[in-house]
């Protein structure tokens, strides 16, 4: 059984990637970006900008990608909760009386 680990590209995986997308006939991801690395080869890498994603068609990406995506979704979500925070700054509400 080999380990799935999801992690931030780093500017070293930009070759990987960019292969990556040629094998999957599509156009390079805009970086940064999610990949999610099967022992220690990239199958599949997500887009945090717009979401796009490139997957190895040669290997059983198919339960990768939904995990991958996912996790995207969720590191987008607490950026903006984040940055919405920084903005407005922290909100305290009144307690209700007892």
């Amino acid at each position: 059984m080999q380990t799935l680990t999801i992690r931030q590209s780093s500017p070293h995986d930009s070759e990987t990637l960019t292969g990556l997308a040629q094998l999957d006939s599509s156009r390079p991801l805009h970086e940064p970006a999610l990949v999610a690395e099967v022992g220690d080869e990239i199958w599949a890498a997500v887009s945090m900008r717009d979401s796009r994603v490139v997957a190895d068609p040669f290997r059983p990406s198919g339960a990768i990608v939904p995990v991958l995506v996912e996790r995207a979704r969720q590191l987008r979500r607490a950026d903006r909760r984040e940055r919405s925070r920084q903005r407005f700054g922290a909100v305290r509400l009144p307690r209700p009386a007892a």
